[in-house]
C-alpha cells in the first residue's frame, strides 16, 4: 500500500519537469530502485495506470532498474554487492561488521518527453 504515495510523488515530479520543459507527452520514466527497498514494481505500475490517467504521462512507459545492495566491511575495507538477503558476512574476511553503502535508493533517473 505504501506504493501509492511513492507513485504519486513520481507522478508529481514527472509532471513538474514535463510542464517546465513544455512537453505535451511523457513517453518514458526510468526509475532506479534499490535492492533493499520494499517497493514492488507491479504495484507502482498498477497505481500509475490509475493516477496518471488524463495527464500527459498517462501512456508513459515505466522502466524499473534495480540497484544492488552494496556493503563495505568495517573490518577489512572490502566492498561487495549483497548476493542473498540472508548473506550478511564479508565475502573477503567473513566479518559481520558491514556498513550499507547502497541499495535503499529510489529516484527518477530520466524522463523522456515529446
Amino acid at each position: 500500500m505504501h506504493e501509492l504515495p511513492i507513485t504519486q510523488s513520481l507522478l508529481d515530479i514527472t509532471l513538474r519537469h514535463a510542464n517546465a520543459a513544455g512537453a505535451t507527452r511523457v513517453t518514458q520514466i526510468r526509475v532506479k530502485i534499490g535492492q533493499l527497498s520494499s517497493v514492488v514494481d507491479d504495484s507502482v505500475q498498477f497505481y500509475w495506470n490509475i493516477i496518471a490517467k488524463d495527464t500527459c504521462a498517462q501512456d508513459a512507459e515505466l522502466v524499473f532498474d534495480r540497484i544492488p545492495a552494496v556493503f563495505h566491511c568495517a573490518a577489512c575495507g572490502h566492498s561487495a554487492a549483497l548476493q542473498k538477503a540472508e548473506d550478511y558476512r564479508c565475502p573477503e574476511c567473513g566479518s559481520p561488521d558491514l556498513v550499507l553503502d547502497g541499495g535503499e535508493e529510489l529516484y527518477i533517473e530520466s524522463i523522456e518527453v515529446e
